[in-house]
C-alpha cells in the first residue's frame, strides 16, 4: 500500500473557499489518502458546511484562531500520516497532484519536504505568488520564487519543469515528512501568519534535509497577489523576516545583515510614506519595534548550528533588490542564471 497522506487545510471563516475549492480536492487520485478540514475558531457555515455536505472529511475544530503556525501545529498534533499536505482553502488541485511528490520523497529519503507547481487560479498561464515553481532566498534574506520576483509573476512556458532543490517550499500546497515536522517542533507560534513556513524549510536544511520542488504536481491558487501596501500582513512579514534571520543566521552574517536590513527597510518605507502612502511607512516602522519589542523580551529561539547562507540550497549571493531595482531583472533566470549549487 502506498504511504498515508493527510491533506490538511486550515480554515477560518472560509466556506466560501471550502464549496468553491473543497470539490477538487476530494477528487484527488490517491488510494492512501485522508483529507482533513481543521477549523481555526471560525464564527461563520464553515462547520455546519461541512457537516452537511462533506461527511466523508475529517473535520476537527479549535475553539480559538491561532493563526496559520499556531492553528497548524494544533492541528496536525491531531493527525496521524506518513506525510502532511499543508494546503490553503483557495486552492484548487490536479486530480493526479498527490502521487507526483510522494513518488519523489519516497525515492529520496533526504528530502523532508517538497510543494507542486502553483500557477493562477484565475489565469493559470502565470504562476502564483504564494510560491510559484520553488521558493528562493537572496543573501540579506528577501524570499522570492522561480517565476515570481516581487509582484512580477511570469507566464509558464515550461521554463521551471525541473525538478530540483529550492530553499523554501509553500505554505499554500507543502508536502513534508510527518516525523520531520514535530522533530523540528513544527511553526514558530511567534510568527503568527506570513513566512513561517520558510522559517521552517530554513531551519530543516539546518537540520540536513533538502527541500525539492516537484512541478509534476500542478495545483491553481487563488491567493491575494501582491500584499497590500500597509497594514498587518505587511507588519508581519517584515517583522517576521528579522526574526527569521535572527534565528537562522550565524552570528558571523547575522552582525552585518541586520543592520543593513534595517536600512533597507526603511529606504523602502520612506519611499512609501514620500509616494503617499503612509500606512506602508507606518507598517515597516512598527514591524521594527515590534522586532526590537521581540528581543528585549527573551523571544528569541536561536537554531542550533546555524550554517553559511551559501552552504544551502536555493540560496542567491547576491541581492535580489539590487537585481531588481537597480539592473531591473524581472526574471528569476535572469537573476539566478545556474545558480543550483551541485
Amino acid at each position: 500500500m502506498n504511504p498515508r497522506v493527510s491533506i490538511v487545510i486550515l480554515n477560518y471563516n472560509g466556506v466560501k473557499y471550502l464549496q468553491e475549492f473543497l470539490p477538487s480536492v476530494v477528487s484527488t487520485v490517491y488510494d492512501n489518502l485522508e483529507i482533513v478540514v481543521a477549523d481555526n475558531g471560525s464564527n461563520d457555515d464553515s462547520i455546519s458546511f461541512l457537516q452537511s455536505n462533506y461527511p466523508n472529511v475529517t473535520l476537527i475544530t479549535n475553539p480559538t484562531n491561532e493563526g496559520f503556525a499556531g492553528g497548524y501545529n494544533w492541528a496536525l498534533k491531531k493527525v496521524q500520516a506518513d506525510y502532511y499536505v499543508l494546503l490553503n482553502s483557495d486552492v484548487a488541485v490536479d486530480p493526479n497532484w498527490i502521487s507526483p511528490m510522494v513518488a519523489l520523497l519516497e525515492e529520496n529519503k533526504s528530502i523532508g519536504a517538497c510543494q507542486p507547481k502553483l500557477l493562477s487560479q484565475r489565469n493559470p498561464i502565470y504562476f502564483e505568488y504564494a510560491g510559484a515553481a520553488g521558493g528562493w532566498i537572496d543573501s540579506l534574506g528577501y524570499p522570492f520564487s522561480r517565476g515570481r520576483i516581487f509582484d512580477i509573476l511570469e507566464t509558464d512556458h515550461g521554463q521551471y519543469d525541473t525538478s530540483e532543490p529550492i530553499f523554501w517550499a509553500s505554505g499554500a500546497a507543502i508536502m513534508i515528512r510527518s516525523h520531520l515536522f514535530h522533530e523540528l517542533g513544527g511553526f514558530d507560534t511567534d510568527f503568527f501568519a506570513h513566512q513561517e513556513e520558510i522559517d521552517l524549510c530554513w531551519r530543516m536544511q539546518i537540520s540536513g534535509y533538502q527541500l525539492y520542488a516537484c512541478p509534476t504536481a500542478k495545483v491553481f491558487h487563488v491567493g491575494a497577489g501582491t500584499l497590500p501596501r500597509g497594514g498587518r500582513k505587511v507588519f508581519l512579514n517584515f517583522r517576521n523576516n528579522l526574526i527569521m534571520l535572527a534565528k537562522n543566521l550565524p552570528l558571523s552574517e547575522l552582525l552585518w545583515k541586520l543592520p543593513f536590513r534595517f536600512l533597507l527597510d526603511a529606504i523602502s518605507a520612506w519611499k512609501g510614506l514620500l509616494s503617499g502612502d503612509g500606512d506602508f511607512f507606518r507598517a515597516i516602522v512598527n514591524a521594527h519595534f515590534g522586532f526590537i519589542w521581540y528581543i528585549l523580551k527573551g523571544k528569541l529561539k536561536r537554531t542550533k548550528s546555524p550554517k553559511a547562507m551559501v552552504s544551502l540550497d536555493g540560496v542567491y549571493s547576491g541581492s535580489v533588490v539590487f537585481q531588481y531595482f537597480i539592473k531591473n531583472k524581472k526574471h528569476f533566470n535572469k537573476i539566478v542564471h545556474q545558480h543550483v549549487r551541485n
